[in-house]
């Protein structure tokens, strides 16, 4: 543990100049250039020829987060923009209880050129149904950063209504443009189901439904999981050595029956994107929790669980502890929080494979893929991206991570 607590993120930095980051995706999403490590061993294709390189059986694990219109703009009557960022839920604290609520509820958000916003209530008016509707926003409690706010409307329409009209898609700060109108499709995986997220698992966006047909004609599996990404994902270590970086918790949710193909599965497990690796990986260290304690009030894996000596156990046995303690609280899915920090020094239990796409410098998603590939293939990879034109971030190309 000391040695990843010790990581000098400096050592994880690299020249990304400002022209490698893609604005804007390409126009077919499959098109995209995909680069393929397997041991060290680099070869470039096109991402619509991502089956070639599958091992035989494998079983891939997609997240089917969907991005939310997190962004809602106030205008007070000095004419002030208020821009009120939704980061997670807080009352009901279920993602889905409060989408369906019809006449308040409370979120914990950043909030933008908050120093004009002294106090009182901020009003916003919209069209929803033909009718009009008027959300009241008032900041109730503030933590740092964070700031717990409730909001009001005074038509019987949900809040996921709500936000699909009055809020904008939260595109990357990185690239540095207004969200467009076709931001709301591009911007989403085309087998997003669930409302939670506000940004994009974005290595999933290369997918379209020829690359599934041939996934499927090679007989690869696909599995959905649920990672609501958190605004966190953009944060940059800016603490030194990594030990003084503070990872985001995030919701998950994983089926029952995905925990027992995962158990039963006896080919490779390929994760899509670094959130679909924080959840499986989360797995194994839920089940050592539940070795530990067979019903605890909440299951969160934390930062450092990876590092600190627990209970060891099997793969196997850590799976089937979460099914075991699904059956006994008659549970269909498992729902936790992870914290996760995945850096060189750490195991992988579960996961065989990555497709990610390429990620920013000092990033806590190139300290993944380093634990992964290790440090001296990342930057080969690296590299080689920024010498072969492939395009970065999360509109950029994609790459698909093999060991041996």
């Amino acid at each position: 543990m000391k040695e990843t607590l010790n990581i000098h993120i400096e050592d994880y930095n690299y020249n990304l100049p400002d022209e490698r980051i893609a604005k804007y995706p390409l126009d077919r999403r499959d098109t995209s250039k995909l680069l393929v490590c397997k041991g060290g061993e680099i070869v470039d294709d096109t991402f619509c020829n991502l089956a070639d390189y599958l091992p035989d059986n494998s079983l891939m694990i997609f997240n089917n987060t969907k991005v939310i219109q997190a962004r809602l703009h106030f205008k007070k009557s000095t004419g002030a923009q208020i821009e009120i960022f939704c980061l997670e839920p807080h009352f009901p604290n279920d993602y889905q209880v409060n989408f369906q609520q019809t006449h308040k509820c409370s979120w914990v958000c950043l909030v933008g050129n908050l120093k004009k916003w002294k106090e009182g209530g901020l009003l916003k008016e919209i069209v929803l149904n033909g009718e009009k509707v008027t959300i009241v926003a008032n900041r109730i409690q503030s933590h740092g950063d964070f700031h717990i706010i409730e909001f009001e409307w005074d038509k019987p329409v949900s809040f996921s209504e709500v936000l699909d009209v009055a809020g904008e898609l939260p595109i990357p700060p990185y690239l540095n443009r207004d969200t467009e109108e076709k931001d709301k499709q591009t911007y989403q995986t085309v087998y997003s189901k669930i409302d939670g997220s506000v940004a994009a698992p974005t290595a999933g966006l290369h997918f379209t439904s020829e690359v599934f047909d041939s996934l499927k004609k090679k007989g690869i599996g696909t599995a959905e999981i649920t990672l609501h990404v958190g605004a966190g994902t953009f944060k940059p270590v800016k603490s030194e050595q990594i030990a003084d970086h503070v990872m985001h918790a995030e919701f998950i949710s994983v089926r029952k029956e995905i925990i027992e193909q995962l158990l039963n599965h006896n080919g490779k497990i390929i994760a899509v994107g670094t959130t679909s690796v924080r959840t499986l990986e989360s797995l194994y260290y839920i089940g050592q929790i539940l070795e530990e304690n067979g019903n605890p009030d909440s299951l969160k894996v934390s930062q450092w669980q990876p590092y600190e000596s627990g209970r060891e156990v099997t793969v196997e046995r850590a799976l089937e502890n979460i099914i075991s303690y699904l059956g006994k609280n008659k549970l269909s899915s498992l729902i936790a929080e992870t914290q996760i920090m995945i850096a060189p020094g750490y195991t992988y239990r579960i996961v065989d494979g990555i497709v990610t796409n390429f990620h920013q410098p000092k990033s806590t998603l190139l300290l993944l893929v380093s634990a992964f590939v290790g440090d001296t293939n990342w930057k080969k990879i690296y590299q080689h991206a920024l010498e072969n034109n492939f395009r970065f971030l999360s509109y950029g190309d994609s790459s698909l991570l093999l060991k041996e």
